[in-house]
């Protein structure tokens, strides 16, 4: 059984940790705290957090904790939502406590995802779960919705009135809501019972999840991806407060309130979107879709019950799209994946009556989710022809009426746009829109995101709102002001960055006229559509296709390098968008289309271009890439 070391013989240790945090807290990169996307240079996939912590681990046995020294760190985590330093360094705090690996430490900014992550896997892995608790359970935590919408199977035992406990052969959790995040207790009722995971809570800054045991090691990696697609990690800011509860500079961590933000923010969405109903704020885009997807299999199992569900997913949009879509369809037996052809050759209007044809032959349900423009070819489908394909009316092979599609927009590289009005070209086809609001809205200062439903719609926005909270995705106090704070200049931005790129664009056009760049034309630019990303496919040589395209990859790394050595303090290896300053440049194959399948990753260049930059030094950059290069 695993029960919490006691601490009276490592006092010298224990000090010299506290000490140590509490001069890493004076020294703080501001970088740690502020930005949502780190740098990719000095970042290994392979190797996220363990790179980091041994580092730091160096660190704190030379009693080093001066600001250079922490700014040299490598990259914790590629993306802010995956986990950043702090909450590395807070975790690595509470496994030294416990005398555990930092690894089998893992916080989450939700206080049910936690459970949901274990729960999955075991659904999985078929096997039986035992959820122990003292009091309540987290106040979302709605047991027959998780059975029902989730298929996830459990034993509930409150240990209040635990009497004669039978051995449970499979994985046992134990969720205790405590004022102190890091203090993980085992009541006397729990004596001789083996805890496999251990579940602490905290009302204001999210959950801590401890793996407990070897024979549950395979979970760590299972409950890590979790974080990555369904959810996010503690806060940055939450985790500062949780650290200096651990060092004693803090009694407790306090909630903000955030009305005025909150009132505020949601009305400047309805100005901006042209949208009657509310908007849905979550912990970050991924986060917004997760409701999303598992709000809409909700609805249908309560209007079209027993029918199929079939996910339509461009083949090659963003990864964690791609990623979490297959996920939740390898947890339902009714759900399936259908890939969207949408980029090069294909066109995502066609390829789409094709697979709706074929779904309402089926009598399926079809729920689409598309990017536009897309990601990363930046490409605009006929809209007038997409509204007349999702809103034809289509028949089953049996001659009935076919149901009709959700349309699920995600909207990121146009936040700028309305979709969702009663006088826009979706208007009568079912659509919810969502947004990262890292990219834009934010400037990159917070990663949460936001959704909106059209007036055919709105039967399922508290669907959607359920999940939200159910997962206990909301955004959080902080990210709601930082929104508030950046939400109104962003049409500005927007127009500022688009014009930057357009420059840039026409001046690359000029010089290497023999690349394939990917942008909006002029006349989608006039009807508002000016995203400030592209993609560039340079030119190549060599006799045969696999030549080519080594020479290809080779070619883009050294545009990259030669960039960001030449601007390091403007250009930047990086996936992000919509960042208030500099320029961004990153291999989608590489990045951004992480888990898509090989055949469909895009091994070119994607640029993104912020308001404020040396659009001027660039250019003469690029220009000496030509003649050096090409």
């Amino acid at each position: 059984m695993y029960i919490p070391p006691d601490l009276k013989g490592k006092v010298m240790e224990g000090g010299k940790m506290v000490a140590y945090i509490k001069n890493v807290i004076e020294n703080i990169p501001s970088d740690w705290l502020k930005l949502t996307t780190h740098r990719l240079d000095i970042y290994e996939e392979k190797l996220a957090k363990t790179q980091f912590l041994e580092q730091f681990e160096t660190l704190y046995h030379q009693d080093n904790s001066d600001l250079v020294s922490l700014n040299k760190l490598p990259t914790a985590f590629d993306y802010i939502r995956l986990g950043h330093p702090l909450s590395c360094i807070l975790e690595w705090a509470i496994a030294k406590v416990n005398q555990i690996k930092s690894n089998n430490v893992i916080s989450f900014s939700s206080k049910t995802i936690p459970i949901l992550a274990i729960l999955r896997k075991n659904l999985l892995d078929q096997k039986s779960t035992q959820i122990l608790y003292k009091g309540e359970l987290p106040r979302y935590f709605d047991v027959k919705v998780i059975r029902d919408i989730y298929n996830y199977d459990f034993e509930l035992i409150n240990i209040d009135s635990l009497e004669n406990y039978i051995p449970f052969k499979g994985s046992i959790i134990y969720i205790s809501q405590e004022d102190k995040i890091s203090d993980f207790k085992l009541p006397s009722q729990l004596n001789d019972i083996s805890i496999d995971f251990l579940i602490n809570i905290h009302s204001c800054s999210g959950s801590i999840v401890m793996i407990n045991g070897e024979k549950n090691q395979d979970y760590i990696s299972k409950i890590q991806h979790v974080r990555r697609r369904e959810t996010i990690a503690m806060t940055p800011d939450n985790c500062l407060a949780a650290l200096k509860v651990i060092i004693q500079d803090s009694t407790s961590i306090k909630k903000k309130s955030i009305d005025l933000y909150n009132t505020q923010f949601l009305k400047t969405i309805k100005e901006v979107t042209g949208t009657k109903t509310k908007a849905l704020l979550a912990s970050s885009g991924l986060s917004i879709q997760y409701a999303i997807t598992m709000g809409l299999i909700h609805y249908a199992h309560e209007n079209h019950n027993g029918k199929k569900i079939k996910i339509i997913v461009p083949s090659n949009c963003y990864g964690g799209t791609n990623d979490q879509a297959r996920r939740v369809a390898a947890c339902l037996d009714h759900v399936e994946i259908l890939d969207l052809l949408v980029d090069g050759d294909h066109e995502m209007v066609e390829s789409l009556d094709i697979l709706l044809e074929k779904i309402a032959q089926e009598d399926a349900i079809p729920f689409i989710i598309a990017e536009i423009p897309t990601n990363p070819r930046v490409e605009v489908p006929d809209l007038l022809l997409l509204e007349e394909t999702l809103s034809r009316v289509r028949k089953t092979n049996s001659g009935k009426t076919a149901i009709d599609p959700v349309f699920i927009l995600d909207q990121t590289f146009c936040p700028n746009l309305s979709f969702l009005s009663e006088d826009d070209i979706l208007s009568k086809v079912q659509t919810v829109a969502y947004i990262s609001g890292s990219k834009f809205p934010s400037g990159g200062l917070c990663n949460a995101g936001f959704c909106l439903v059209n007036k055919e719609a709105r039967i399922l926005l508290d669907k959607i709102e359920l999940h939200l909270l159910l997962c206990d995705n909301v955004a959080t106090n902080y990210q709601i002001e930082i929104l508030s704070q950046q939400f109104p200049s962003m049409h500005q931005r927007i127009n500022d960055a688009y014009k930057n790129t357009r420059s840039f664009v026409n001046f690359i056009q000029e010089i290497l006229p023999e690349s394939k760049i990917n942008f909006v034309s002029e006349e989608l630019a006039e009807k508002g559509f000016t995203p400030s990303v592209f993609s560039l496919d340079l030119p190549t040589k060599g006799k045969t296709k696999e030549e080519r395209e080594s020479y290809k990859r080779d070619l883009n790394h050294k545009l990259i390098s030669l960039m960001i050595q030449e601007i390091p303090n403007e250009s930047k290896h990086c996936v992000s968008y919509g960042q208030l300053k500099g320029c961004y440049w990153t291999i989608p194959a590489t990045s951004t289309q992480g888990t898509t399948k090989e055949a469909d990753k895009d091994y070119i260049v994607r640029v993104a271009l912020s308001p404020n930059m040396d659009i001027e030094l660039h250019k003469k950059v690029f220009a000496q890439f030509v003649d050096t290069y090409v």
